[in-house]
C-alpha cells in the first residue's frame, strides 16, 4: 500500500487498541501495559489494551487478522500464535506470515521452571526423580497446548524422561495462579510473571531456560547448568498490524517504539520483570518471524506432537 504522508500527520487521531491473545496477568501482558502506557504519553492518545485470550492465543490473533488495517487495532505478537501455532494445528482461521504486517519487536524474556515449596524439591534431578517415583508422574501447567510453555515441558520431558502430564491454562495468568494455588506442580512460566511469587517464596525456581543466565534474576540457574545442555526456550512478544497496513503508519509506530525501547529508564522497567528490550526495523521482525515459524516447526516435529 501506498505511504501518505497526510496520513501520518493525522495518525492516530483516536484511541488505539492492541489486542493481547492471553488472559490478563502473563508475562505478555505485564511487559505490554509497562510499553503501552509510554507509547500513549508519546503519541498523545490513549492506548488501549484488551484481552482476548483463547485457542492457545488463535483467537485474539484472529481477530486482528481480520481487522481493518488503520493502525487502530494491533496485536501483541507471541511466539506461541505466531510461530509455534501453525504447526500444532490442523487448521488456523489465520496465516501467521501472510495475514499480519510486522511493526516491530518488543521485548524477549526467558522462561523460568518453578514449582511450590510443598513439593520439596530443589533441583531439576530432584523433580526428574520425584515423577519417577510418583505412579501418576507429576502434573504440569501450560499456558495452553502448543504454547512455548508446553513445548518446553516437552523438551524437558524428552530430555530427562521426567512422567509428566500437561494441564493446559487459557494463558500464563491463569496457569500461574493454578501453580501457586498448588493445583499443579510445576510450570515453565515467563520470568516476569514468576519472579514476584520467587521473591517472595510462594514459588521456587530449579532453572531459567536461556542459554546464559538473565540479569533480572543472575543468582538462578540455567538448566544448561544443571545438565540440559542447548535447552534454550525462550518467549518474545512484539507488535503487528493486519496485512496491508500503511507504511508511513508502520513507520511511525516502529520509529516511537525503538526511541522508547532505547531508553535506559524503560529498560531498567523491562529488566525488574525479567524483560530485556528488543529492537529491529519492520522488516527485519518480518523475517525474524518466519525464521521462528521453521524452528519451532522442526521442535514440534522432533517432539512428535500430533496436530490438534
Amino acid at each position: 500500500m501506498t505511504s501518505s504522508p497526510a496520513y501520518t500527520e493525522g495518525y492516530p487521531d483516536r484511541p488505539i487498541r492492541i489486542i493481547v491473545p492471553f488472559e490478563a496477568g502473563g508475562g505478555g501482558d505485564i511487559i505490554v501495559r509497562i510499553i503501552g502506557q509510554e507509547l500513549s504519553q508519546r503519541l498523545r492518545q490513549a492506548v488501549l489494551v484488551e484481552n482476548r485470550a483463547g485457542a492457545s492465543g488463535n483467537i485474539g490473533t484472529d481477530v486482528v487478522a481480520h481487522a481493518r488495517p488503520d493502525g487502530y487495532t494491533l496485536l501483541m505478537s507471541n511466539v506461541a500464535p505466531m510461530a509455534i501455532n501453525a504447526a500444532v494445528f490442523k487448521q488456523l482461521p489465520y496465516n501467521p506470515v501472510k495475514d499480519f504486517t510486522a511493526i516491530s519487536p518488543l521485548a524477549v524474556f526467558v522462561n523460568i521452571l518453578v514449582v511450590p515449596p510443598s513439593l520439596n524439591v530443589h533441583s531439576v534431578g530432584e523433580l526428574v526423580a520425584l515423577s519417577k517415583r510418583k505412579p501418576a508422574g507429576l502434573n504440569y501447567a501450560s499456558a495452553g497446548n502448543g504454547s512455548i510453555t508446553n513445548l518446553a515441558a516437552v523438551m524437558f520431558r524428552f530430555a530427562t524422561g521426567a512422567n509428566m502430564t500437561q494441564v493446559p491454562y487459557r494463558g500464563g495468568g491463569p496457569a500461574i495462579a493454578a501453580l501457586v494455588g498448588e493445583q499443579v506442580d510445576l510450570y515453565f512460566s515467563s520470568l516476569p510473571a514468576a519472579l514476584p511469587y520467587v521473591k517472595d517464596g510462594r514459588l521456587v525456581a530449579l532453572g531459567v531456560t536461556s542459554a546464559k543466565r538473565t540479569e533480572s534474576a543472575s543468582e538462578i540457574p540455567t538448566l544448561a547448568e544443571a545438565g540440559l545442555a542447548d535447552f534454550d526456550a525462550n518467549t518474545w512478544i512484539g507488535l503487528v498490524g493486519p496485512a496491508g497496513l500503511p507504511n508511513d503508519v508502520v513507520a511511525k509506530l516502529n520509529t516511537t517504539l525503538t526511541d522508547i525501547l532505547h531508553s535506559p529508564a524503560m529498560a531498567e522497567r523491562l529488566r525488574k520483570f525479567g524483560a530485556e528490550p528488543s529492537f529491529g526495523t519492520a522488516v527485519e521482525y518480518a523475517a525474524y518471524i518466519r525464521a521462528e515459524n521453521k524452528r519451532w516447526a522442526e521442535v514440534v516435529r522432533k517432539g512428535d506432537i500430533a496436530p490438534q
